[in-house]
């Protein structure tokens, strides 16, 4: 008997491990920053010869594996080898996640991303770091100008500030490293405080679809960010020397990294340059020579489930203003006008005087993350950012070496972020931000202070969500909230007080009232809502459709409510009105895209409308104590934007390749039908472009960029009474300049300097024809015309 229940038993087990070894383990490699498939994984299980690769969908499949507990090995190029341990009962379905990272520097071409980690419905553009390098001597604004549908606006030849289709200042913001500037953008004549030669890589998104990053860039958002460090033993750098002969100066650039396998890197970088008074055709523009100091240091830990890094970096320029803009009286301002040459040309120098600004900014990160399975990526950081801002007014006596403006802006922002992948399908990113920001306006300039002493508070949160519906179709919808709070100090003038009927509308925020002044205490609350939906589709091998829809929100700056007074950077006049609301941007983007090696192109029309827009526009002629000066006033309308970008690439013979860009974008004021003031002129851009890479890597670019007249503007002429002669004369600041075309030459070719070391020569020369022209886009083209031919000679050594 008991033979026979022991015979039992064991034909029993024999059937129970035959069932038990019929399972399967199946799943995706996806990459573990972007989600993205990894194709040609390599998944081993451990003590056997079972091996699988990924197809093209990611996906893989084991076959016989019994209940058991497994190590699955999994591994891929350029990817850390990853161990994990799973337990199989029945068909069992996994995904395995690796970390991939770039044995080589960042290479990314001048080309939209589809389905990008920023925004995914909208087409992105980037500037690659050999594209960025040529710019070395120059600025972000710079750099940006060469993307369609990007144009900047200038204060002289040194303060560039990017327009994207049609809009600027408050309206785009600008990601560096992870942290939104706060460097007092809300002027046309400040600059973005970032160092060009830091820059790894540059994405340009054109509307507020990024919600991560903030609801109210009615414009779009411009994302710097440093290369990639990878994970191993290594030690690399670069060194970068440009020369200018317009501004007879250079620029000095050094980077290097140390990296170790154990995920420890750190990375060191700084920045010379130094350039004196630039020359238009025919004569130097007399002040406006520039002096740049910047570093930066990243230090951090980088493993497969958790980081934590480090960053800081300074940026000091100090920039000089066109001499010739600031003048005199009425008169003086009308013969400058309507002058074809600077009422002031002195010999060139490097010195920089009065008018000139003195940009000190400061900024420190810390962030990390961890990783957790079930949940998903969980980031967080702090960040710390000084501005301080000084401009030089023209002052005789005891205060000659004063600043007429002296703003010191600190900034404290705290971010939670998470990063989920619900499914194979489906992604989730939410987060909250908390923001603390002080600016104080120094009293001992003994000049009125253009913006007042105010703490601010923002506390925002939003959810952005893509679905992958087929290999096909991506959807993506998010919303955000951003509440913004403000407590204000400002003396106001007690005439213009009366004059706006603010001791009608506000008397509840009088403080004191002194002799000729007002004290005020307003407290302000803005509560704006922002949202995205959009989709992509593939079709084809090449073809790419994008739709976005996005709606803006932005609380008007400090500048737009509070400004009364002199802005000596741009030479004029600046009122804002306490009485103005939030800006509210619907913009609807349709991209049609072709991504291939021989003929690619994109189109990408657009329309943004936006109720209580506010505009800035010149009124009168003013005469202070420091001259006569353009009146420019704040006023608030509905506006509507319209345009299209184009962008095509065309490879007609072996090394030899077309390239075409083309922007036009119409703006109008909807309250008063008229054209919107400082909107770019149709613009295009033809270059032909050489590379071989079989010899030394040589490049020879020819470019051709037309600028069509602005045809299409308000009137904002007016009258000013002229006491030498005793008549009224018509100061005319509407009137556009000529359209123009210039040409713009580039090369560059590869030496091979040692085993590792690359060496790269560099030859360029831009406005090859000297010719003579003025941008209806700089604010001092009414007193001077724009740059003459430059030539730059540049030397990069890669180690």
């Amino acid at each position: 008997m008991h033979k026979y229940a022991l015979l039992i038993l064991l034909f029993s087990s024999i059937t129970s491990i035959s069932q038990n070894c019929d399972n399967s383990l199946s799943g995706r490699v996806t990459d573990l920053h972007d989600g993205s498939l990894l194709i040609g994984a390599t998944l081993v299980v451990a003590g056997t010869d079972q091996a699988v690769q990924t197809d093209f969908d990611g996906k893989f499949v084991f076959s016989n594996l019994c209940n058991n507990t497994y190590s699955i090995q999994v591994s891929h190029p350029h990817c850390l080898t990853k161990g994990f341990t799973l337990k199989i009962s029945g068909n069992t379905a996994k995904s395995f996640k690796l970390e991939h990272h770039l044995e080589e520097l960042n290479q990314v071409t001048i080309e939209g991303k589809a389905y990008s980690n920023k925004s995914k419905t909208i087409l992105e553009n980037t500037i690659s770091k050999e594209e960025l390098e040529r710019f070395s001597s120059g600025s972000l604004g710079d750099a940006l100008n060469s993307l369609s549908g990007v144009s900047s606006l200038n204060t002289g030849n040194t303060v560039i500030k990017p327009l994207i289709n049609g809009l600027h200042s408050s309206r785009v913001v600008i990601i560096n490293n992870g942290v939104r500037m706060q460097d007092q953008e809300w002027g046309a004549e400040h600059a973005p405080n970032v160092d060009i030669n830091s820059v790894g890589n540059l994405t340009l998104i054109k509307g507020a679809g990024a919600l991560q990053y903030s609801g109210d860039a009615i414009g779009g958002v411009i994302v710097v960010e440093s290369s990639k460090v990878p994970v191993k033993d290594s030690l690399y750098g670069k060194t970068l020397l440009t020369a200018a002969s317009n501004g007879r100066g250079a620029s000095l650039t050094s980077q290097l990294t140390k990296s170790y396998q154990n995920g420890w890197h750190a990375t060191l970088q700084g920045t010379l340059k130094r350039l004196g008074d630039f020359e238009a055709t025919h004569y130097v523009l007399s002040n406006t020579g520039i002096f740049e100091r910047n570093a930066s240091l990243n230090v951090g830990l980088n493993r497969f489930d958790y980081s934590i890094e480090a960053y800081y970096s300074l940026f000091k320029n100090e920039i000089g203003i066109l001499r010739a803009s600031h003048l005199g009286g009425a008169q003086d301002q009308i013969r400058a006008i309507n002058s074809n040459r600077p009422l002031i040309i002195n010999d060139f120098t490097y010195q920089i005087n009065e008018p000139r600004q003195d940009v000190t900014h400061h900024l420190a990160r810390i962030k990390g993350f961890k990783r957790f399975d079930s949940f998903g990526k969980v980031s967080l950081q702090y960040d710390f950012q000084r501005n301080n801002r000084l401009e030089f007014d023209i002052r005789r006596g005891a205060d000659s070496d004063k600043a007429s403006l002296d703003l010191q802006l600190a900034t404290h922002t705290l971010l939670l972020d998470l990063d989920s992948h619900l499914t194979d399908a489906i992604s989730l990113k939410t987060g909250i931000m908390g923001r603390y920001q002080n600016n104080f306006a120094d009293p001992n300039t003994g000049v009125r202070r253009l913006i007042p002493d105010y703490d601010k508070y923002d506390l925002g949160i939003y959810a952005l969500a893509d679905y992958r519906l087929n290999d096909q179709w991506l959807l993506e919808a998010g919303g955000r909230f951003d509440y913004t709070y403000m407590d204000v100090f400002k003396f106001y003038r007690t005439s213009f007080w009366e004059s706006r009927n603010y001791d009608q509308l506000f008397p509840e925020i009088v403080v004191e009232e002194l002799d000729n002044q007002v004290l005020t205490n307003p407290k302000l609350n803005f509560y704006n809502g922002s949202g995205t939906f959009g989709a992509a589709y593939s079709f084809g091998e090449d073809y790419k459709l994008f739709f976005n829809y996005s709606i803006a929100s932005r609380a008007p700056n400090p500048s737009e409510l509070f400004s009364e007074g002199l802005h000596h950077s741009a030479s004029r006049i600046e009122l804002g009105d306490l009485r103005f609301n939030s800006e509210i941007g619907h913009k609807v983007s349709l991209t049609f895209q072709r991504d291939n090696d021989i003929f690619s192109f994109s189109v990408n029309p657009y329309i943004n409308t936006i109720s209580n827009f506010i505009v800035i526009e010149p009124t009168e002629i003013q005469q202070t104590v420091r001259g006569n000066f353009q009146v420019w006033e704040y006023r608030q309308t509905n506006a509507q934007l319209l345009g299209v970008d184009v962008d095509a690439s065309y490879a007609f013979a072996k090394n030899f390749r077309l390239n075409n860009q083309f922007s036009l974008v119409k703006g109008y004021d909807r309250n008063r039908y008229e054209p919107l003031t400082s909107m770019p002129p149709v613009n295009t851009k033809n270059e032909i472009v050489y590379q071989n890479s079989e010899f030394n890597n040589i490049r020879l670019s020819l470019q051709s960029e037309y600028n069509f007249r602005q045809n299409e503007f308000p009137d904002n002429n007016f009258e000013v009474f002229i006491p030498e002669t005793q008549t009224m004369e018509v100061v005319d600041l509407s009137t556009p300049p000529d359209a123009y075309h210039l040409f713009n030459f580039n090369s560059s070719i590869d030496f091979k300097a040692t085993k590792t070391a690359t060496l790269t020569v560099g030859f360029g020369i831009t406005n090859v024809m000297n010719t003579s022209y003025r941008n209806y886009l700089n604010r001092l083209r009414y007193y001077a015309d724009d740059l003459g031919r430059n030539f730059l000679f540049n030397l990069k050594i890669n180690y």
